[in-house]
């Protein structure tokens, strides 16, 4: 596994960058540079909170399909996946955001954080390792013992996201007109 060829031959890891497409380093630089927007207190409407748990729902679900679309395992894989982000989602949705809503203006005032960052992190290297992994060693995708802690892990990414993004729109549902005439 990679994590064995790194730790015997740490000089493998230039090959593997140079082999790497340069889209690639622009598309990490790109998803750094929204993860580093996170970090400052900012006001951001409920459609532009929603936007990054999809962009990176989506990011995620490319990395699976792309990875095991094609092994005998798929259909467990996904299940790994959807029953992972749906508990995690649900356990951090019941946490505090710190975050305020504002239903005069529509829009949320987000304290900083550096957890975005690392979750967008967190996936784009989940997709790089899980990529370089099958590029050395393609046989992995019909490994089941490979491909269900992939998804898990993929699926433990999203739930975080979901369950943030969750957080915030419970806020918004709370402040809503609707919800205070009921």
């Amino acid at each position: 596994m990679l994590y064995q060829l790194l730790a015997n031959h740490p000089e493998a890891i230039v090959q593997i960058v140079k082999q790497t497409p340069t889209w690639v380093w622009g598309l990490f630089s790109g998803l750094m540079v929204l993860g580093v927007t996170q970090l400052r207190d900012r006001t951001q409407s409920l459609a532009r909170v929603s936007i990054m748990p999809v962009a990176m729902t989506v990011f995620s679900a490319w990395g699976m399909v792309s990875a095991f679309g094609n092994s005998p395992h798929f259909t467990g894989v996904l299940a790994a996946w959807i029953v992972t982000a749906a508990i995690v989602g649900a356990v951090v949705s019941l946490g505090d955001s710190g975050a305020r809503y504002d239903a005069a203006t529509r829009s949320y005032a987000l304290p900083g954080s550096v957890v975005p960052l690392l979750l967008i992190a967190g996936i784009f290297l989940t997709k790089y390792w899980v990529g370089v992994e099958l590029a050395m060693q393609p046989q992995l995708v019909r490994d089941a013992s490979f491909a269900l802690p992939v998804a898990t892990l993929y699926g433990v990414f999203n739930g975080l996201f979901a369950g943030r993004a969750a957080r915030l729109w419970k806020l918004a549902h709370r402040a809503s007109p609707m919800t205070a005439a009921a």
